[in-house]
């Protein structure tokens, strides 16, 4: 019992010394060194005698103060060391010139630490340039053949002015010669052009025509010769060109310490990736040079173009530079091309390439005027990252790349290496400026392996006389036994003494039992600790996401809250300063404060401070029935007797008072009339003095009233019968004046009334006939 209770307050005591190492449970010294840069651990024998192994691991001043001392620390420090150092530029006085410094170092990394090395670079005065022309001779290109018959002896002159060592190169490339990308009928395979009445080559995929050489008339005269094919898709087979351009070295005669210039001059877009399955080829490009004996691709039939990575891959791996000259319609696409490929430059060449020469000169000291570093080899759980340092003295951070450079200025990059997590080996990377042979090497190894176990004392007698090895600090058990210092038989440990009580879990599932005592399991969330690992410091309550409120401390499950807070959160303040009213009262005296706000008893109450309550009254209302009834009654009645004994309150005409321990009240009644009286508090009650009532509304004149009201009814009907006869006075008027005009207007007429019947009726005789009709009925 009483090692348990030393145990428990040593504890104690390392949780208010300890660091951040200790809660994560290292158990080995290499553990422990992978937690962080700031671990460190104790290689002394006796210091866990009553500790768990975990507390060895903690940071130095931590284990310091524990009792460990510094030379038993197991403390690697993270460090650069360099293994190559040769001074920059011509001036070393070295056969082999270098233009970075330094060229190689060896880096030493803790987990999650980060060092910061600065490395130089300079422009060269004199660079050896290797520039290898890749033209498209499709047959929209027979201007541009034509126009550059000369190039070799301008670029050459042109050139001569920046560097004293230029070579030139040539290749040309057209089309795959399958399906879909040509016709392959006997004549248009002879001659891609009949179609247009021209004689031309058949269509080729790439050839290498001139390797790389200072004879710029051998230049101008493979140009000569030179003569356009044809296919019938605009895109071109340029990819499949600049992937046998980079990989075949040693036919194009790339040199080593050469500034390596590739123009690819084309009026088309090019083929790549999957493109060409559309005519059944589907072996993927395999990145290795295929130049037959005449320097003709061999495999343009068989193999798939490259895709953008593997041009990238081989252009990096092999230092080429890429200029695409193209014509405007294409520029767009080939800007997107360059963004992919680390120092590639677009220029916008003229329709009939009248403007190669400058594009070429412009894109060399556009190349040559900017140091750019890239990153060569595996970074994978790396973090790297730059600050440069450029030769005008700006300091740009999170770039790698300088502008505005000229011949000979020096510039520095301040590269910081961060590592992640442990390495299973020595890692090797490089950092070289686009387009320069020269690299800085580097050598990165993770410190995860502490030193104290290359000396081990094999079968040590402090682990339990020869039972194990010990081993910066710690047992290492001998088969068949555990235990701190190998003291236990496996299989024979003391499990009861591990468990809470009969039929509790071993260490509550939370650790190993070793003779009769409990290793607590390392977690993620915390510290676990205990006799039977029953505790930690990280399963209490949590309030808004904080443990404990972030108030308190979490003591095997349960917040032991800071000084100034309570709960079971620990998210309530003691203070009652937020619960003060403007009066000085807790909760306007209708409630309690609780846990930093006012909880209002008083029925009603409401509000932040329980300052609102309709129903409660004042101490001037309450007595206000008491008043009213003694100044109505003219002699005190019982019932206004039984109105103030209610209240505990007395009348007293008397002006004999103490005013400072009075209150005077005003209110209004019913009536509107002002009640005014004095109230003081007594051991027998409250006691109101000189009541009185004033201020009252005169009554109404009834009388008067009831006149006006008359006046104003009669004045209003006279009113009313005036505006009444009016308006009929007004209407009659118009009648008439409307009857008139109608009248006016009126036209009679004397015609028969076609209603009128005579009084007389004629009839005639049908007996009677004139004298000549006789005559005429007679003849």
């Amino acid at each position: 019992m009483g090692i348990v209770l030393l145990y428990l307050v040593l504890h104690f005591w390392l949780g208010t010394v300890g660091g951040t190492c200790s809660q994560f449970n290292a158990l080995s010294c290499d553990e422990c060194l992978q937690l962080g840069p700031q671990c460190a651990w104790c290689t002394l024998q006796n210091f866990t005698d009553f500790f768990s192994i975990n507390e060895r691991c903690d940071t130095p001043e931590a284990l310091l103060q524990k009792g460990c001392s510094g030379e038993l620390l197991e403390f690697p420090v993270s460090n650069v060391k360099v293994l190559k150092d040769q001074v920059l530029g011509k001036s070393a006085g070295h056969t082999n010139v270098s233009y970075i410094t330094p060229q190689k170092m060896r880096l030493q990394l803790r987990p999650g630490s980060q060092l910061t090395f600065q490395m130089q670079v300079q422009e060269p005065e004199d660079h050896p340039v290797d520039i290898y022309y890749l033209m498209d001779l499709s047959a929209s290109m027979i201007d541009d053949l034509k126009m550059i018959k000369d190039l070799g002896s301008t670029l050459s002159k042109e050139m001569a002015k920046l560097t004293s060592k230029f070579r030139l190169g040539f290749g040309s490339f057209v089309e795959k010669p399958v399906l879909p990308f040509i016709k392959i009928t006997h004549e248009e395979l002879a001659n891609p052009c009949r179609s247009v009445d021209h004689e031309c080559l058949p269509t080729f995929g790439y050839k290498h025509l001139l390797s790389l050489t200072s004879s710029t008339e051998k230049f101008n005269e493979i140009i000569s010769k030179q003569q356009v094919s044809a296919n019938i898709d605009v895109p071109e087979g340029g990819f499949d060109a600049i992937m046998q351009a980079a990989v075949c070295g040693d036919r194009i005669g790339w040199q080593n310490d050469s500034m390596k210039l590739l123009v690819f001059v084309s009026d088309a877009d090019s083929h790549f990736g999957m493109d060409s399955k559309m005519s059944g080829i589907v072996v993927p490009n395999d990145g290795e040079c295929h130049l037959d004996d005449s320097n003709e691709y061999s495999m343009t039939a068989h193999l798939e173009y490259p895709t953008l990575g593997q041009l990238v891959d081989k252009l990096v791996e092999n230092n080429i530079l890429l200029i695409f000259a193209v014509t405007n319609n294409q520029r767009q696409n080939y800007e997107n091309y360059a963004r992919l490929i680390p120092g590639a430059t677009v220029g916008v060449l003229a329709p009939d390439s009248r403007n190669i020469l400058e594009l070429i000169m412009t894109s060399y000291k556009e190349l040559r005027s900017e140091i750019d570093l890239e990153v060569l080899g595996s970074t994978e759980g790396l973090q790297i990252s730059f600050t440069a340092l450029c030769q005008d003295g700006t300091i740009i951070p999170g770039h790698k790349s300088c502008s505005n450079v000229k011949a000979g200025d020096v510039v520095s990059f301040n590269v910081t290496v961060e590592l992640k997590g442990c390495l299973s080996g020595l890692q090797r990377f490089s950092l070289r400026p686009v387009g320069f042979q020269d690299a800085l090497e580097i050598e990165l190894e993770s410190q995860c392996v502490c030193d104290c176990h290359q000396t081990p004392e094999a079968n040590s007698t402090y682990c339990s006389r020869g039972r194990g090895a010990l081993e910066c600090g710690t047992c290492v058990c001998d088969r068949g036994y555990v235990g701190p210092k190998c003291e236990c038989t496996e299989g024979q440990e003391q499990i009861s003494d591990c468990r809470a009580h009969e039929g509790a879990e071993m260490c509550s599932g939370l650790g190993e039992c070793f003779c009769g005592r409990c290793v607590c399991h390392p977690s993620s969330f915390g510290h676990v600790y205990g006799p039977y690992c029953e505790c930690d410091d990280f399963s209490c309550l949590r309030f808004r996401g904080e443990l404990c409120g972030g108030h308190g401390e979490c003591d095997c499950g349960e917040c032991v809250c800071h000084r100034g807070w309570m709960g079971e959160f620990c998210n309530c303040s003691t203070s009652n300063s937020s619960c003060m009213s403007p009066d000085g009262s807790i909760c306007s005296g209708r409630g309690e404060c609780v846990c930093g706000k006012c909880e209002c008893t008083v029925p009603g109450a409401s509000g932040e401070r329980c300052q609102r309550c309709p129903t409660c009254g004042d101490i001037c209302s309450l007595p206000r029935s008491c008043v009213e009834c003694y100044l109505r009654a003219k002699d005190p009645s019982e019932e206004c007797a039984a109105k103030c004994n209610s209240l505990h309150a007395t009348v007293s005409n008397s002006t004999d008072f103490e005013e400072s321990r009075a209150a005077l009240c005003t209110l209004q009644n019913e009536d509107n009339c002002l009640l005014s009286f004095s109230l003081v508090d007594s051991d027998y009650g409250s006691i109101i003095y000189n009541p009185k009532l004033y201020d009252c509304p005169e009554p109404p004149n009834a009388p008067l009233i009831a006149l006006g009201v008359c006046m104003s009814v009669l004045i209003i009907g006279i009113t009313l019968l005036v505006i009444w006869k009016f308006l009929v006075s007004v209407h009659d008027r118009k009648e008439v004046a409307k009857f008139e005009a109608e009248k006016a207007k009126a036209k009679w007429q004397s015609g028969t009334n076609p209603l009128f019947r005579s009084s007389t009726s004629t009839f005639k005789n049908v007996t009677y006939k004139s004298a000549g009709q006789q005559k005429s009925d007679i003849s």
